[in-house]
């Protein structure tokens, strides 16, 4: 059988530029704290991402918990049930009620025309997810949450670059949150950021993800240990050199695949947006299986055994896993755009290593499949 062609392959930077990296971490022998490369990785995505502040993580959920934290969140929060899990979790951990919307069709993303008659006496902020990359509607969600008196934190996991009308996404709300994941567009093997708009935030941000230290023997908060080390700082520095063409091969793939595809009865591909310099981080398709002939879960079937490995991404929603099913705004009659997006999704394999014949091979099996 062929090699496999799985849905992402991680951006590895060159191991003869990275090694330089680690012949100096091993002479410095300061390998986590806040080291040289920690610095110099906050100073140099800073500056590729457009963003005032940054602070680094050792994983993507990390942020999102410890932005819960600075911000004091409580009570309730208005979210999308079309993320992964770890958006809907973090809010679990800090001892907060999700309270979940339905999503725009044609983005993925949190509807903000269903935000307000969700909003209760208990609500605290709105944590949007930009899906896909796909910006969310930034200004309407601002505006309501100006009205209201509440908190924005954007989990952007997926957005790493992405820019409306030349600003980053990133500057968007109070805080918005990265992951650095190995699936990324960008990675640091395991990693994350949290982006906010001034020095005293970074600060009590910095504090919070080093156990609450404000110094040799003041503790200032209950924080937690989220520091990221030097060996993954490198290697974040070094892959920072090559995310430009990695992007630019994963918009190629895209291109290649919605010319192919999106003319296809019962497939629905989601096009770029206007004003956006999106990074291609996924490919989703939705299949209407009346139109296709297919189910979703036919087709993804088919597609892996030809050793295709798509993702189902996001299914299940996180509203029907059994910790959030009973909450009153799980019912799925309350969300019944992102329950049937969730059953109709598969995110085709795009990265920057994918060859030209595989995507063809993959366009080729879709086709073919159609009743």
């Amino acid at each position: 059988m062929n090699k496999p062609i799985t849905v992402t392959s991680p951006l590895l930077p060159p191991l003869e530029e990275f090694t330089k990296y680690l012949q100096d971490i091993w002479e410095r022998k300061w390998i986590t704290n806040n080291g040289h490369y920690h610095q110099e990785l906050e100073k140099a995505l800073c500056e590729y991402l457009k963003v005032p502040f940054l602070s680094l993580f050792t994983n993507g959920t990390l942020p999102i918990m410890v932005a819960l934290q600075a911000l004091r969140i409580t009570g309730e929060v208005i979210t999308t049930p079309y993320s992964f899990v770890a958006t809907t979790h973090s809010l679990w951990w800090n001892g907060i009620k999700p309270v979940f919307v339905d999503i725009d069709p044609k983005t993925g993303n949190i509807d903000p025309d269903k935000i307000e008659a969700a909003i209760t006496p208990k609500t605290t902020a709105i944590m949007p997810v930009h899906v896909y990359g796909n910006p969310c509607d930034t200004e309407k969600i601002k505006s309501i949450a100006d009205t209201y008196g509440l908190k924005v934190i954007y989990d952007a996991a997926h957005s790493f670059g992405v820019e409306v009308n030349g600003k980053s996404i990133l500057n968007e709300g109070d805080l918005s949150t990265l992951s650095f994941h190995a699936t990324k567009t960008y990675n640091t093997i395991e990693g994350g950021a949290l982006i906010c708009h001034d020095a005293e935030t970074k600060k009590r941000i910095d504090y919070l993800k080093n156990f609450g230290f404000a110094g040799e023997t003041t503790v200032i908060a209950p924080g937690i240990n989220g520091k990221m080390d030097e060996v993954r700082a490198a290697y974040g520095l070094v892959s920072l050199n090559y995310v430009d063409d990695a992007i630019a091969k994963r918009r190629a793939v895209a291109l290649q695949y919605r010319e192919a595809l999106r003319n296809i009865s019962g497939i629905t591909v989601f096009e770029d947006f206007e004003n956006v310099k999106h990074n291609y981080s996924y490919f989703p398709i939705l299949v209407n299986e009346e139109l296709y002939g297919l189910s979703r879960d036919e087709l993804y079937e088919k597609l892996k055994a030809n050793n295709i490995f798509g993702r189902r991404y996001f299914y299940p929603l996180i509203s029907n896993f059994s910790t959030y099913r009973g909450l009153p705004s799980a019912n799925k009659e309350n969300l019944p755009v992102a329950n049937r997006i969730a059953d109709s999704v598969i995110c085709l394999p795009i990265h920057h290593e994918i060859s030209k014949e595989n995507i063809s091979l993959i366009i080729e099996i879709i086709k073919t499949c159609q009743l």
